[in-house]
């Protein structure tokens, strides 16, 4: 299409320079406010976040319930996923119709919805007194509980989606062919199924897990200050404490759990396939 490699690059420079501009500077500037300290460039920023004992119990909540949501939407997504592929066309058109029918809807609007659902007078509250499993409504709003069904809920069909893609792509005798020569479903799966499926797992798994690690709105309704995120976290010290130098430091280690996420999830789907 073009004469040499100039032109090409030449073509190109104006929209490198706009989204450098645009998106890659104001991260950069963010980014430096959390080594920055009165004009100096120091970690201290880091050292006294994560030497207070709140600060660090949002870091490894917010790392565990990643974490978390990630692992059993991927069980989940499999499962799901694979029932799907299996499926007649028509029934397969309507299954990915459903499980996308969600992501059409706001997220502040499907986050909402679990207030009615886990409220004291909720649907889930009703059936446990209805049992005579309880005297009394339960507080399921603002736990860790909560927030996790709330991002479990929010983030699953993307998984779904990602490994319904790679098993759609993976070679139809695979499967027969390794029953035929004697392997039960669990080394199907270990041996067949995760080593071809495994770009669609880095993808779903890095969505999910970016996705839980940056959400706001489902934390902030469904854990309010109770069960603080670090995204919750990062708007109290805007708004309210007007720290930006925390936030900062926040920003950044998003940024890193997100791309340690990616960079691990490949290193192991590689490492896997290797083997």
């Amino acid at each position: 299409m073009f004469q040499n490699r100039a032109e090409a690059l030449a073509l190109a420079l104006p929209a490198a320079v706009f989204a450098a501009l645009v998106f890659l500077l104001p991260v950069i500037v963010l980014l430096s406010e959390g080594f920055r300290i009165d004009g100096g460039w120091t970690l201290g920023a880091y050292t006294d976040f994560f030497s207070e004992s709140l600060n660090r119990t949002v870091f490894l909540r917010t790392f565990r319930l990643g974490l978390e949501v990630t692992a059993v939407s991927t069980v989940i997504g499999y499962a799901a996923a694979f029932a799907i592929v299996n499926l007649p066309p028509k029934g397969k058109g309507r299954m990915i119709g459903l499980i996308t029918l969600p992501l059409m809807i706001s997220p502040v609007a499907r986050t909402y919805a679990w207030i009615v659902i886990l409220g004291r007078t909720g649907i889930v509250n009703q059936a446990i007194q209805g049992l005579g499993l309880s005297n009394g409504p339960l507080r399921l709003l603002f736990t860790e509980t909560a927030v996790f069904i709330g991002l479990l809920q929010l983030f699953l069909p993307l998984m779904i989606l990602s490994l319904i893609s790679a098993l759609e792509n993976m070679p139809k005798d695979a499967i027969p062919a390794a029953r035929v020569l004697g392997a039960n479903w669990f080394q199907v799966f270990w041996k067949v199924i995760l080593p071809l499926t495994r770009e669609g797992l880095v993808v779903g798994g890095t969505l999910v897990f970016t996705g839980s690690l940056t959400a706001y709105i489902t934390p902030a309704v469904l854990g309010g200050s109770k069960v603080l995120m670090l995204e919750t976290l990062l708007y109290q010290q805007v708004s309210v404490a007007n720290n930006f130098v925390s936030a900062s430091v926040i920003a950044f280690m998003l940024i890193v759990m997100s791309f340690a996420a990616n960079i691990l999830l490949k290193r192991l789907a590689t490492a896997r396939n290797k083997r």
